[in-house]
């Protein structure tokens, strides 16, 4: 029986929900696991907090062996978290996050979900995180991810009590029990109901774990063996796991393949009890899909005679296997990929240019190819709708057509930043984005694959392919962004009283002649020059820096400094961020074109500092806005460097936790103190360390923080030269900060040491290591868990003359 199959093509801009990469070609053994798959009809909805809490051995398990839909609802992108590989904070490193989890649900074969909620910051407790979160939103959110997956059974990662270890871990087991209930509930959130249905599931239960100190697992408890080993796949769920755990670079999560018998535990939270198993009283069977005996018969019969070196041979009965299952609860989606796959086909529409401005004519190329056998009874015809042209796809012949189409009428912003966001929550209008890991695609090329009687729909976005001389062939994002781009180099800009300050936008074309004019805006009452400037970028991709002068005036002490641009009669707010990591497509970011203006009563003394780069922060870019002489250096160059001509230095965030080159360079620095110099070390985590003898005199780090950012401070040593010397510090210097006062405090001083000031949550008791100073020599060294690394990029002014006190010495 010979099989025709014809290929409509439509290139259009209508969103639609698609993940930004190309058409992946299964192999056999990968063809042969999805057709098992079509067997099971089922799915498993994990929720916890942040990227990298989920179990990824269980999530494996369940996708790859138990076969069931698997999907992960994150509570948050992990905004608010640590930075193992770049200086990217907040919004930045949700991007990096959340694109390190997509990576992960590709390694272990689970879908992936967000709410709305914000990662602000280590939360000590639920009730914290939902004031600050706005738990109606974010329950409402949990409820429409259930009712759209319909899962069967929900798995919680973390209790709902303290032995979660954060508030927003507890949380999110709160979450998941209240989601479950709530799901089910036509009277909650019945605005939903006009696009999905309550939906009931089984149970939820909580996946218990044995985290070092922390083992909450027990033999009573019900169990799951996952360190089964996958001869399709060639590997063991432990290792699969390790693959997609350690795609979270940005959190240093490098994982060890682990292969051999592993066991999970979970015990009942609510639901239906079960007994020795967590889907007891479930069937996974197409049993539950009505009339599917004939649809499980001809399952069988295509798994038993699949032709590992020719699947092309399962083609007929899968055509078939489509037939019967239209209008039915069946995965559609995934039997379409297995046809295709079958048949070797793979498609793909690219753009030739990574970016194109709003409205440009996008040129695309069209490409695909069919690895039939030269022999076979099939053949494929394409024809593309725009011009009505058609061409053969010959067996393992590789075609190519270009084509243009006009781009998107918005730019591709990631939809939970379009807009203004308070502290706890991202705003987001449309419900039918809530939940997506990323964009719905804007510009995307469809597909229509005829074999025999049976239509196949394939939706594929228009991405940017390139050949890197290194890495080889890369496919990113394509890229719509607006006429012009500009950029400011910081987020917040401190003056020193009224003093004038430069201010450099870097404006950046992304179409060919663009002309218009840069109309800065200052708050009220303060001066900026010029108050408009003509710019003319002749061709696409030119830049060009211009200056602005601005001058605090009258008693405004800060605001907001924003950027229009004026093209073509229409008006653009934009700056321009490209976060670019080998690990993760490349994320392109147009932020608001502005930034916070803050006057600062700001005395220096010294001027030379040198700045050893940890894990990464904006520490030193922070200290050049205010007039310090700034010289990076690494561990290397320190042991080489003469240290005298420096006033001051400073090691970057968790310096010693990631550097290698401590040992050569501890000595130099504690000798560098020793005659006179200023030695400031920033927060690093209690363990691993490098080096253990981080000061002169000994002190152990804590896991202790205060995460109430506007928790009372008490000033334990208001004599101490640290308060008082260029600058007074008084409580007031404390007002206006953000996140979280400081992290990873230090206990067990050596009598040498000073504790400077004191602090604590509400209801805990005082914490005194968060910034302490001894003597060494005819120097000074310190150490502090305040967390300027954040403070300083966002402009606090307190916080910017407590850290110039620190840096400072009279001589």
């Amino acid at each position: 029986m010979k099989f025709h199959l014809y290929l409509l093509l439509l290139i259009a801009v209508v969103p639609v929900c698609l993940k930004a990469q190309n058409m992946q070609q299964l192999n056999a053994a990968e063809i042969k696991q999805g057709l098992e798959g079509l067997n099971v009809y089922g799915s498993v909805l994990y929720i916890a907090a942040h990227p990298d809490d989920e179990n990824t051995r269980l999530l494996a398990y369940l996708a790859k062996e138990k076969k069931v839909r698997t999907g992960y609802l994150s509570l948050t992108r992990g905004d608010g978290g640590q930075n193992l590989i770049g200086n990217e904070q907040a919004e930045l490193l949700g991007l990096i996050r959340t694109q390190e989890l997509l990576a992960a649900r590709r390694t272990d074969g689970a879908e992936q979900f967000f709410t709305r909620a914000n990662d602000f910051g280590f939360s000590k407790n639920p009730e914290e995180s939902f004031k600050i979160w706005d738990k109606a939103k974010i329950l409402a959110d949990v409820v429409w991810v259930i009712r759209k997956f319909q899962p069967d059974v929900i798995i919680a990662r973390f209790p709902e009590d303290g032995r979660a270890g954060h508030g927003h871990h507890s949380g999110s087991g709160i979450l998941a029990r209240e989601g479950f209930i709530a799901a089910a509930d036509p009277k909650q959130f019945p605005e939903q109901l006009a696009f999905v249905k309550p939906w009931q599931a089984k149970r939820v239960v909580w996946n218990t774990f044995n985290f070092g100190g922390n083992n909450t697992t027990s033999d009573d408890q019900l169990k799951m063996e996952v360190g089964a080993y996958n001869p399709l796949l060639g590997k063991s769920y432990g290792e699969i796991a390790a693959e997609s755990r350690s795609n979270h670079r940005s959190q240093g999560f490098g994982s060890a393949r682990q292969r051999g018998a592993s066991t999970e535990y979970f015990t009942p939270v609510a639901g239906e009890k079960a007994s020795g198993d967590i889907f007891d009283g479930i069937d996974f069977s197409l049993n539950r899909v009505a009339g599917s005996t004939s649809i499980q018969q001809l399952l069988k019969e295509i798994n038993n005679e699949y032709d590992v070196s020719d699947p092309s041979k399962s083609i007929p009965k899968l055509l078939k296997l489509k037939a019967l299952v239209k209008d039915k609860p069946f995965k559609q989606a995934q039997l379409d990929d297995l046809i295709l796959a079958c048949a070797g086909i793979w498609l793909e529409c690219a753009a030739v240019n990574p970016s194109y401005a709003l409205g440009e004519m996008v040129n695309v190329r069209i490409q695909g190819i069919s690895r039939l056998k030269d022999d076979s009874p099939m053949s494929v015809n394409i024809e593309e709708i725009v011009s009505g042209s058609s061409f053969i796809l010959p067996p393992n012949k590789f075609i190519t057509h270009d084509r243009q189409i006009k781009a998107s009428s918005a730019i591709t912003q990631p939809y939970w930043l379009e807009k203004p966001h308070v502290l706890g929550t991202y705003t987001v209008d449309s419900l039918s984005k809530i939940g997506l890991a990323e964009n719905p695609i804007g510009l995307h090329a469809f597909f229509r694959v005829t074999i025999g009687d049976q239509v196949i729909e394939k939706k594929l976005p228009v991405v940017y392919k390139y050949t890197d001389q290194v890495r080889g062939e890369i496919y990113q994002p394509l890229v719509i962004a607006p006429p012009v781009t500009a950029t400011l180099a910081d987020k917040a800009f401190v003056f020193n009283g009224n003093e004038s300050k430069k201010i450099v936008v870097q404006l950046r074309s992304f179409k060919d002649n663009a002309v218009g004019i840069l109309e800065p805006k200052v708050p009220a009452g303060w001066i900026v020059s010029p108050k408009k400037l003509d710019f003319n970028l002749s061709r696409k991709g030119d830049e060009q820096a211009v200056e602005l002068t601005i001058t605090p005036a009258g008693n405004t002490m800060g605001g907001t400094l924003s950027l229009n641009v004026v093209v073509e009669g229409k008006t653009y707010h934009h700056g321009l961020k490209i976060v670019d990591y080998d690990h993760i497509p490349t994320q392109t970011l147009f932020p608001f074109a502005e930034a916070m203006v803050n006057k600062v009563d700001l005395k220096l003394a010294g001027k030379r500092i040198g700045y050893i780069a940890g894990a990464g922060d904006l520490v030193a870019e922070s200290l050049k806005q205010v007039g310090y002489d700034v010289i990076n250096l690494s561990p290397a160059q320190v042991i080489h460097t003469d240290l005298t001509g420096f006033d001051a230095i400073v090691t970057g965030v968790r310096l010693y936790n990631v550097s290698e080159d401590l040992k050569g360079m501890q000595p130099k620095l504690m000798k560098y103190v020793e005659n006179g110099g200023v030695l400031l070390v920033q927060y690093n985590v209690n363990g691993p360390l490098k080096l253990n003898n981080i000061g002169p005199f000994p002190f152990g780090i804590t896991r202790d923080r205060v995460t109430e950012e506007d928790a009372k401070v008490t000033l334990l040593a208001p004599a101490h030269s640290v308060l008082n010397f260029p600058n007074k510090i008084t409580v007031k210097d404390f007002d206006g900060w953000i996140q979280e006062r400081g992290l990873y405090f230090v206990s067990s001083l050596d009598e040498k040491y000073t504790p400077i000031l004191s602090m604590n949550d509400s209801g805990e008791p005082a914490r005194n290591g968060s910034l302490i100073v001894a003597d060494y020599g005819k120097g000074r060294f310190v150490y502090t868990g305040l967390s300027f690394f954040r403070q300083l990029p966002a402009g606090v002014p307190g916080a910017y003359r407590l850290f110039v006190n620190l840096l400072s010495t009279k001589k």
